[in-house]
């Protein structure tokens, strides 16, 4: 029998609000609340800043089977579509936030880069700026912030290498995406942020139409000679990239970090461990544990679907919680547990469906490269404050820690 309505629907004062919050000493576990809603079903209704009620998707089955569906859509200014924040004119961050056919045309454009022959082709340069890294933290005074001398540089550098976009100026591209992923961000502040972000990738862009080099941005101004992208979209493009290409793997970076230096006895085992595998296993694991995205998978229902018994109608806002998504136990067995000898690689820290991230297998490589790496020339390396004095990011879309002090 098919339902159209939750149980909780029934009475709206008893709808919760979402995001939820954390309980306090548990930070790289999900809400309690959002294990409960779990537990109770597949699907239940929440509450957004702005009062509308979404389906709220808890479980990995229903969560993997709607990302993949045609019928949901990630178009931002689609009815019902469940925004974590108002929708301005410069909220469609490129392609991100698009449908096929226009999604795939601009993807397409951007996906040869981020092939695994050509990431793998990566791996000496990325080996070379993590080692570079921690010559510097070791030459250094202790304790270090590992955010700001290893975390943030590792991914930041890559990027801007891929990109074409210089080093020079990532405290200006940094701030800038701060504020773009922080929950108490205004829209004008949002807005203003992503303009100034994408005046400045135009401003690359010009560069790049006038004197090309070995990048994905002189790859995309050949694309704006062609006719088939134009300027502003180009440098959209290069916006979401240069935000997605250093923000999440940062934060899987040191969270990852932290996660093993509270799990000694997997860190230990990641550590001493020359399997190229367990490293890959280990990888996956954090992003299953961790899910560095939690404010969940946002769509919009353009037809009726049917599913777990419930019926959602068109226009209805889906938001798909990855973070308890991957701590299911009908998909992950003790979900809760911290062992990077699982298979974890169905995981969906990087979605699902044509909207997976375009960027899993570089933010893989860069994960492996400083997971085997860090560990292994710091193998005393250990926290310099206590748990409940290391500042978590829990005012953002993205998840991590502001900082991370660490001595050995």
């Amino acid at each position: 029998m098919t339902s159209t309505l939750n149980p909780a629907s029934e009475h709206p004062a008893e709808i919760p609000e979402y995001p939820m919050t954390r309980a306090a000493g548990c930070p790289f576990d999900p809400p309690p609340t959002l294990r409960a809603k779990q537990q109770e079903g597949p699907l239940t209704k929440v509450r957004l800043w702005d009062g509308s009620t979404p389906w709220l998707v808890t479980r990995y089955a229903e969560q993997r089977a709607l990302l993949a569906d045609p019928r949901v859509s990630s178009d931002i200014t689609r009815p019902g579509y469940p925004s974590s924040a108002p929708v301005t004119g410069s909220s469609k961050v490129s392609f991100i936030l698009m449908d096929d056919p226009e999604h795939a045309r601009l993807r397409r454009m951007v996906t040869a880069p981020f092939a695994v022959k050509r990431v793998a082709a990566m791996r000496p340069a990325i080996q070379k700026i993590v080692d570079e890294l921690i010559d510097d933290m070791l030459a250094g005074p202790k304790p270090v912030d590992l955010v700001e001398a290893f975390a943030l540089p590792v991914p930041s550098l890559v990027i801007c290498e891929l990109l074409g976009v210089p080093y020079a100026d990532h405290d200006f591209f940094q701030d800038n995406s701060k504020t773009v992923i922080k929950r108490d961000t205004t829209p004008e502040q949002r807005s203003a942020a992503l303009g100034q972000l994408a005046g400045y990738l135009n401003d690359l862009m010009g560069e790049k139409l006038a004197d090309p080099g070995d990048d994905m941005l002189s790859q995309l101004a050949e694309r704006i000679k062609s006719g088939e992208l134009s300027r502003q979209d180009a440098a959209q493009m290069g916006v979401l990239l240069l935000i997605a290409g250093h923000e999440t793997t940062a934060n899987m970076i040191a969270l990852g970090t932290l996660a093993l230096l509270e799990n000694p006895d997997q860190l230990a085992l990641l550590r001493d461990t020359d399997d190229e595998r367990l490293v890959a296993s280990a990888v996956e694991e954090l992003l299953r544990y961790l899910n560095i995205t939690h404010n969940g998978r946002r769509r919009a229902a353009l037809e009726d679907i049917e599913i777990a018994g419930q019926l959602i109608r068109a226009g209805d806002g889906l938001i798909m919680a990855n973070d308890i998504g991957n701590r299911d136990p009908e998909a992950f067995p003790d979900p809760d547990r911290l062992d990077i000898q699982r298979d974890a690689r169905r995981h969906v820290a990087f979605g699902f469906g044509v909207h997976q991230c375009l960027g899993q297998t570089l933010a893989r490589l860069e994960l492996q490269i400083v997971y085997s790496t860090l560990y292994r020339r710091i193998p005393t390396l250990r926290p310099a404050a206590d748990l409940e004095q290391i500042p978590f990011k829990h005012d953002g879309s993205v998840y991590g820690v502001y900082e991370l002090p660490v001595t050995w």
